[in-house]
C-alpha cells in the first residue's frame, strides 16, 4: 500500500498548530509611530486613519503609558508644529515640540525606547523633506540640517535616532555630528529603502506634510527597482547604520527579504498609513476580519525577514498577543 502523506495531522488543533508554528509575533517586535502636536488635552483623530491621533505631550504621555501597559516597549514620535518654515527650523530647535515629548516621555515613562524621526517635511511650509532652491531638494544643504537635527534630538534623550529623508550621505551625515557630539553611541535606524509610494496619503494629513508642488520621486525610491534598494541599503551600511528600514511593507515583502539575506543588520519593515488604513475601511464595511487580517499581514513582513515592525496596530494588537 502506498503511503499517503499526512500534512494535516500537524494542523489538526490549536494546541498542535502553535507547536509547530514557525513564525512567531511579539509586542517585543513593535514600534508604535505617534505624532505629538502643540496644545493641552489634544487628542484630534485623523480621519483617514481612524484609531490614530494627533496628541498633544499631555495625552502622549497617557497613550504611552497604555502602550507599555499592553506590551509595546518601543515609539517612534513625529512632530507636528504649529509653525513651520522654509527650513524646517523646528525640527531642530532645542523647544521644539518633537525635543519637549522625547524629554517628556524620557522623564515620565519607564522603560520605554524612544525613536525620533529625522525629516524635515514634516516642518517646512513647503513639504518637501530638504531646503528648496528653484523647486529643487538640494542635497548637501539639507544634510546639514538633518545633521543638526539628530544631535537636537539625541540631546533631548532620543534612544535611536532614524533618518527618513533619502538624502544621499544622510546616514553618513548623522553618524558624524552625532559621534562629535559625544552620542558615538546612539544607533541609527535608516530608513534605507523608502519608495516614493502611494500608500503614505494618510500619514501626510496626520504630520500635515503634504508637498506644495510637484512629489518626492526626486528623492524617494521608483517602486519599480529592486537592484537600486540593494544599493541604497548597502550605502547606509557602509556609512554606519545600525538598523536598515524597507518603508513600505507589504507591497515590498521581495525586497524585505532580498535585505534580509544580504545584510546582517537588524531589518527594520514600516507598515505605513495606507496598509492600515485599507484594513481598518474594509473592516468598517465588513468585508474582512480585522484582527486576523492585521495579525496576518504583520506574520508576512515578519515571515519575510523582518526583526522590527512598525505598525499603528502594535497597541490594539499586543495585549492579543501577550
Amino acid at each position: 500500500m502506498k503511503l499517503i502523506e499526512r500534512p494535516r495531522r500537524l494542523r489538526r488543533t490549536e494546541t498542535i498548530r502553535a507547536l509547530v508554528r514557525e513564525t512567531r509575533l511579539s509586542p517585543d517586535d513593535f514600534v508604535y509611530p505617534l505624532f505629538v502636536c502643540e496644545g493641552e488635552g489634544v487628542r484630534r483623530e485623523i480621519t483617514s486613519m481612524p484609531g490614530v491621533f494627533n496628541f498633544s505631550i499631555d495625552e502622549l504621555m497617557k497613550e504611552i503609558e497604555a502602550a507599555r501597559g499592553a506590551g509595546v516597549r518601543s515609539v517612534i514620535l513625529f512632530g507636528v508644529p504649529d509653525e513651520k518654515d522654509s527650513v524646517g527650523s523646528q525640527a531642530y530647535a532645542e523647544d521644539g515640540v518633537t525635543q519637549r515629548a522625547i524629554r517628556a516621555v524620557k522623564r515620565e515613562v519607564k522603560d520605554v525606547l524612544v525613536i525620533a524621526d529625522n525629516c524635515l517635511c514634516e516642518y517646512t511650509d513647503h513639504g518637501h523633506c530638504g531646503v528648496i532652491e528653484n523647486d529643487e531638494v538640494l542635497n548637501d544643504s539639507t544634510l546639514d540640517l538633518l545633521a543638526r537635527t539628530a544631535v537636537s534630538q539625541a540631546e533631548a534623550g532620543a534612544d535611536i535616532i532614524a533618518p527618513s529623508n533619502m538624502m544621499d550621505g544622510f546616514v553618513a551625515a548623522i553618524r558624524e555630528a552625532l559621534d562629535e557630539s559625544g552620542f558615538e553611541h546612539i544607533p541609527i535606524m535608516s530608513y534605507a529603502v523608502k519608495y516614493a509610494s502611494g500608500f503614505y496619503g494618510p500619514f501626510r494629513e496626520a504630520a500635515q506634510s503634504t508637498p506644495q508642488f510637484g512629489d518626492r520621486r526626486g528623492y524617494q525610491m521608483d517602486p519599480a527597482n529592486a537592484r537600486e534598494a540593494m544599493r541604497e541599503a548597502e550605502l547606509d551600511y557602509e556609512q554606519g547604520a545600525d538598523i536598515l528600514m524597507v518603508k513600505p511593507a507589504l507591497p515590498y515583502l521581495d525586497i524585505i527579504r532580498a535585505v534580509r539575506e544580504r545584510f546582517d543588520l537588524p531589518v527594520a519593515a514600516y507598515q505605513v498609513s495606507g496598509e492600515y488604513a485599507m484594513i481598518k475601511a474594509a473592516a468598517r464595511l465588513g468585508w474582512i476580519e480585522e484582527e486576523r487580517v492585521a495579525l496576518e499581514s504583520l506574520i508576512s513582513i515578519k515571515r519575510a525577514g523582518a526583526d522590527i515592525i512598525l505598525t499603528y496596530f502594535a497597541r490594539e494588537l499586543a495585549t492579543r498577543l501577550s
